[in-house]
């Protein structure tokens, strides 16, 4: 690190930072370039998500028969709700064909849809949430890293002014102003990556809800409508 030499440019800070403080950058630019694309990627997903649910529910309420909604909900591969529809209706045909006769056979039958719906909030909320530990992360360590790198080149610079012998304001700014770029580039790739995960995390909430409330209505509704 150059001593006494100030920069106005913050690439030339950058470049003229000490080799560790270089890595640190490098470092925080990885967690910054892969949060930015999940951002991106959860968008885009939970746009279509939301789109497809919104179709087919419109198509659910207009349907006069379960069978009806099953075809619909083949043209809808992103929707949730529609995922929890075909499993349960899985089920329900496997145990149409079976032709219960008994009411043990059709209390059975009611906890085998409901536990084929579960399974299937549980498998889609564990895919709406991939992903998402990376932001935690960033959001956690990212500032840290960033801090790390800032004592660092703090230290530098105070080992350079040592060997000079002199601690005026023009020989510390320049290598403090430097150091500091690991903290400014710290919090710029935490920041976006502490309030998109707080979104997507509420996204994915109101996601399990949507899918929760769908599964009980579908549940009553096959139990009250289809099973003896």
């Amino acid at each position: 690190m150059m001593i006494g030499q100030f920069h106005t440019s913050a690439l030339a800070m950058v470049m003229d930072a000490s080799p560790l403080v270089k890595m640190v950058l490098l470092i925080l630019l990885f967690f910054s370039i892969v949060s930015w694309a999940i951002i991106f990627m959860k968008y885009f997903s939970f746009r279509r998500i939301g789109k497809e649910n919104d179709a087919f529910f419109e198509s659910y309420l207009k349907a006069k028969r379960l069978s009806e909604v099953g075809s619909e909900a083949k043209k809808y591969p992103n929707s949730t709700a529609a995922e929890v529809f075909r499993n349960a209706y899985t089920e329900f045909n496997h145990i149409s064909n079976r032709s219960p006769s008994s009411e043990e056979v059709d209390i059975r039958a009611i906890d085998t849809i409901e536990r084929a719906v579960g399974r299937t909030i549980g498998t889609e909320v564990g895919k709406l949430g991939s992903f998402l530990p990376f932001l935690a992360t960033t959001g956690n360590a990212c500032p840290f890293i960033g801090l790390f790198g800032t004592v660092w080149g703090i230290m530098d610079t105070f080992r350079g002014i040592g060997l000079r012998g002199s601690a005026t304001l023009a020989v510390v700014a320049p290598g403090i102003s430097e150091a500091l770029i690991a903290t400014a580039m710290g919090l710029a790739a935490a920041i976006p990556a502490v309030i998109f995960y707080n979104y997507y995390t509420n996204k994915v909430k109101a996601f399990t809800v949507e899918m929760e409330a769908f599964g009980a209505e579908l549940i009553n509704i096959i139990e009250r409508n289809y099973l003896k």
